[in-house]
């Protein structure tokens, strides 16, 4: 319990403190920030990178089954179908729903 307030309390000793006025902007990409700081974003782009990671980490479940393909045999193929095709299927309807429109 007294780990977390020790580190803490080292790390506010330790730590150098010397905020010049670029450290202190909003965002430290090498470019002045134009405009304000809050910026309405469009809601299709945050659908867009769900759908995305959603896809990605689904695609990561298929690797463990491409190892073990064989000693999985038939029951194994056809519960990776059924699993891919539910993946195409919940992509056709983001394709129908138009969300994988980008503009």
């Amino acid at each position: 319990m007294a780990f977390v307030p020790f580190v803490v309390t080292l790390n506010r000793l330790v730590s150098p403190r010397n905020p010049r006025p670029e450290k202190l902007i909003p965002y430290e990409c090498g470019m002045n920030p134009i405009g304000d700081r809050w910026s309405n974003v469009h809601v299709r782009y945050y659908i867009y990178a769900l759908l995305f990671l959603i896809f990605d980490v689904e695609i990561v479940f298929i690797f463990p089954w491409a190892v073990y393909f064989k000693e999985l045999g038939l029951f194994g193929f056809i519960e990776m179908m059924t699993f891919i095709a539910i993946l195409v299927l919940g992509l056709i309807y983001a394709w129908k729903k138009g969300v994988l429109k980008w503009v």
